[in-house]
């Protein structure tokens, strides 16, 4: 249930010692691992406490309930765009978001690169792959990948910054460490094909960033424990 700020600031706090530790565990520097606030279907207050507390970006899922709450925040702040973003929607999200991480097909690809062309601006994305094989999940298959950014990286209005995976939904502990080791051999193995960085490995969420962050994620994206469960 959504709260006040000094109860967010004290969720946060907690988060970032859980990420904090995870990173102690993974020999990695926290300082390497962004926390991205999920702000979906909160009011826009939300962004404004993310915003105070120093967190560099939030996250919406869809497309006009975010160009809305942005309209309505005096926050300075990054917009990325998290949910499936369907094609009659790409202009408005080139031109209302920072980024956006649900890149999974060639067709939107294009799209993005239009809209982005014709707003005079360079457009960051990620490519979201279903690392984990979910039919539930979108995302761009594992072997399709290299095709998906082959596309992408010939682009001059999209700068390509990694790579984002949804971990499926199971009771199955080993499922989610599984994704995201399997999104990370993926990166590296493109990242030394085409001679990028792919820098951003965007997976992990409330329940399982301990194991993203193990297998190297530098963005986990996190809603429920930062502002309650959903109304």
């Amino acid at each position: 249930m959504f709260s006040n700020y000094e109860t967010f600031r004290e969720r946060a706090s907690a988060v970032q010692d859980r990420i904090a530790g995870a990173c102690r565990q993974a020999g990695r520097n926290p300082a390497e691992v962004q926390l991205l606030a999920v702000t979906k279907t909160q009011p826009p207050a939300a962004v404004e406490y993310a915003a105070r507390f120093g967190l560099a970006a939030v996250g919406e899922n869809r497309v006009q309930e975010g160009v809305d709450k942005r309209a309505q925040c005096a926050a300075v702040i990054r917009w990325e765009l998290i949910g499936h973003l369907q094609s009659n929607k790409a202009r408005l999200a080139a031109a209302h978001f920072d980024r956006v991480q649900s890149v999974d097909n060639p067709k939107l690809l294009l799209l993005l690169e239009r809209a982005a062309g014709e707003l005079g601006r360079r457009l960051p994305i990620l490519l979201q792959v279903n690392a984990g094989e979910d039919p539930d999940k979108f995302g761009v298959a594992p072997a399709e990948a290299a095709r998906l950014l082959e596309v992408a990286l010939s682009q001059p209005h999209l700068q390509v910054d990694g790579l984002m995976t949804i971990a499926p939904l199971t009771d199955d502990p080993a499922v989610a460490p599984r994704t995201f080791a399997r999104l990370r051999e993926l990166r590296d193995r493109l990242a030394a094909q085409g001679g990028v960085p792919l820098r951003d490995l965007s997976m992990g969420m409330t329940g399982d960033l301990a194991a993203a962050i193990a297998e190297g994620s530098t963005i986990v994206r996190v809603g429920t424990a930062l502002y309650g469960a959903r109304a």
